[in-house]
């Protein structure tokens, strides 16, 4: 089975063309495939398959196994992959994942793919949308109780579940002890991704995630729209946000008069390779 190694920001995952390739039991693929130390590495696994309602269709697992809704990072990738191998001559197509259906415009130099732009729709503050157990109808500047200190935070969802935290200084903060308490905080039945946020001025910002399945990662795509969003609403920021994470920097806009969050990022290629008769035994 052939395979792609790709990364949006260091955001790292898997992709495997379904188009030619058929993965058999995809959530234990991804769990034995993400692992970087016997496996080959990455925050999941991104499925590559032909869409039903867009042009084309990703299908995303953390490294944990469970199933991913979307990912920012991921979806530029999979807009480079297709057009770099041919699968479409257009630079503007919709790519699809768990029914949501997104627009991606993708800039070419030399024949190849190097940042795309995607329109990630409507950011949702509804608390059942999450979800997240408070008595309010939306979480916005909601204290949140973790390790015997008060945070506030704002929840958005971009399609997948955010819980926005302001914080002095992220360089220095103990994510591998605060993060999973976030993660499985009893406010969020189905747990969240944290993204840890250090606002520099009114149009820049710190970030750093955990993400629930993967832990920390050098970026998240979805954290960085949800972050803005709230940065917006929280009067933080003005409408266009740029973003340094660990793994880079993304270009944010939330067209707040339209209700829309654009995403403009760098989409990379590690390499390629073919998995091992072994490998595929493992997974199989």
């Amino acid at each position: 089975m052939k395979f792609t190694k790709m990364h949006g920001c260091g955001n790292d995952y898997i992709y495997i063309d379904c188009t030619e390739e058929f993965v058999e039991n995809e959530e234990k693929a991804a769990i034995i495939l993400s692992d970087r130390h016997f496996g080959i590495g990455g925050d999941g696994i991104i499925l590559i398959k032909k869409g039903t309602k867009a042009d084309f269709e990703m299908v995303m697992y953390n490294a944990d196994g469970s199933r991913g809704a979307m990912c920012g990072n991921g979806i530029r990738c999979v807009a480079k992959y297709c057009y770099d191998h041919k699968l479409t001559d257009k630079t503007t197509f919709t790519i699809e994942s768990m029914g949501a259906v997104k627009y991606i415009d993708v800039n070419v130099e030399n024949g190849e793919v190097k940042s795309a732009k995607v329109d990630m729709g409507k950011p949702s503050l509804k608390a059942s949308d999450i979800p997240v157990n408070v008595s309010s109808g939306k979480a916005i500047d909601e204290p949140i109780k973790i390790l015997d200190r008060e945070f506030k935070m704002t929840c958005v969802s971009m399609g997948n579940p955010h819980a926005v935290i302001y914080v002095d200084d992220v360089k220095n903060l103990d994510l591998e002890k605060i993060g999973p308490s976030f993660e499985n905080h009893k406010l969020f039945p189905k747990r969240i991704n944290t993204e840890f946020v250090q606002v520099l001025n009114d149009h820049e910002i710190n970030m750093r995630v955990w993400e629930r399945g993967s832990g920390e990662t050098l970026a998240c795509g979805t954290g960085t729209c949800a972050s803005a969003v709230a940065c917006v609403l929280n009067g933080k920021t003005k409408e266009h946000l740029t973003v340094h994470l660990l793994g880079g920097d993304l270009e944010i806009f939330y067209d707040r008069e339209n209700d829309i969050v654009w995403m403009t990022g760098p989409a990379s290629v590690v390499y390629d390779g073919e998995l091992s008769e072994e490998s595929m035994k493992m997974i199989k």
